[in-house]
């Protein structure tokens, strides 16, 4: 039954989440933002809410590695969708097509997830309100990195036409900003739900087969609970606004490290990085490997040849199963 019940919670996750995005971008359009900051802010933040429910629900069950593996293993699996359509798309050569902007909101992103590192490695435990160290710094880092990459130059107007279709708003220009929030809400409150029964059905199904919490959490549940950013840069995609696609991926990953800081809120032991695992560094680097690889990607000229452009995400997919593989060995 148990099982039942997560299928069930990972398919109203999913759906939910799609409205959520399609809600989201209705009200970008109608305010004037362009691709990347619908990206980075309003579509990362509406397809991040199935890991606040879980990670924060995950913590209150008192099961902190299914909180900590959920937002690890959620950068792996983003790291792993945007390097997969990469490939799908590799004539398109998606990477070179972005935003330059994007590069600082993937540095950012990187360094959050070296911090979370370190916080595992050297497991300082020391609170403040009872808040980690780690935790602070990791909210305070995001702080000041956002308010440093809203004040840099906008990537032009062409620049962003180049990467958007004109299909948008032509299928959803019948769509009022007004039905636009109430339907975000009622989808909100909706993933609020799931995303609650995700981690205490993952709770149950860690126990039952033995795989342990750790792998429960940085793979199944996190695979899950990414599918809405699946879901959302393929859409985005398919409708050839590449800006929106890579900027859901990247702000959902400097949120999660966000998601992730926040939990040790709720958490009133200690340090929820001091008190996890230690099986989730191997996530942890392993993740923040990967997204240097894609930053790699953005940061190298225009390749000669589709074999050489697509050697970044060939290694990003194949580093992905490897870290899962020794992260259930672990």
């Amino acid at each position: 039954m148990v099982f039942v019940l997560f299928i069930l919670a990972a398919a109203i996750t999913v759906y939910t989440a799609r409205k959520l995005s399609e809600y989201a971008d209705v009200i970008s359009e109608k305010t004037a933002m362009g691709g990347m900051i619908v990206g980075t802010i309003l579509l990362a933040g509406a397809t991040s809410l199935p890991e606040v429910t879980t990670s924060f629900s995950a913590v209150i069950i008192d099961n902190i590695d299914i909180a900590v593996g959920n937002m690890l293993g959620s950068n792996l699996f983003n790291v792993f969708i945007l390097a997969a359509f990469d490939l799908y798309y590799r004539r398109n050569r998606l990477l070179h097509l972005a935003s330059s902007n994007h590069k600082y909101t993937a540095f950012l992103g990187l360094f959050l997830m070296l911090l979370v590192s370190t916080a595992l490695i050297i497991r300082v435990d020391y609170t403040i309100l009872g808040i980690g160290a780690g935790a602070l710094l990791v909210l305070g880092v995001y702080t000041v990195g956002m308010v440093v990459i809203s004040r840099l130059p906008s990537p032009s107007v062409s620049e962003e036409e180049t990467n958007e279709a004109e299909g948008v708003f032509v299928e959803k220009k019948s769509i009022s900003v007004k039905h636009a929030v109430i339907g975000f809400t009622i989808a909100a409150i909706f993933i609020l739900g799931t995303g609650t029964l995700l981690s205490i059905t993952g709770d149950r199904i860690a126990a039952v087969t033995g795989m342990g919490s750790s792998f429960i959490g940085s793979f199944l549940i996190a695979a899950t609970t990414s599918l809405p950013e699946g879901v959302s840069v393929f859409s985005a995609l398919r409708l050839k606004n590449v800006n929106l696609a890579i900027g859901a991926i990247l702000g959902s990953n400097m949120l999660n490290m966000v998601i992730l800081a926040s939990s040790d809120v709720i958490y009133q032991k200690g340090s929820i990085l001091t008190n996890a695992s230690g099986s989730h560094l191997v996530s942890a680097i392993g993740g923040s490997l990967l997204v240097a690889v894609i930053i790699w990607s953005f940061m190298r000229k225009r390749s000669a040849s589709l074999w050489v452009y697509s050697i970044p995400s060939i290694i990003t997919v194949v580093g992905y199963f490897i870290v899962q593989y020794m992260i259930f060995n672990s």
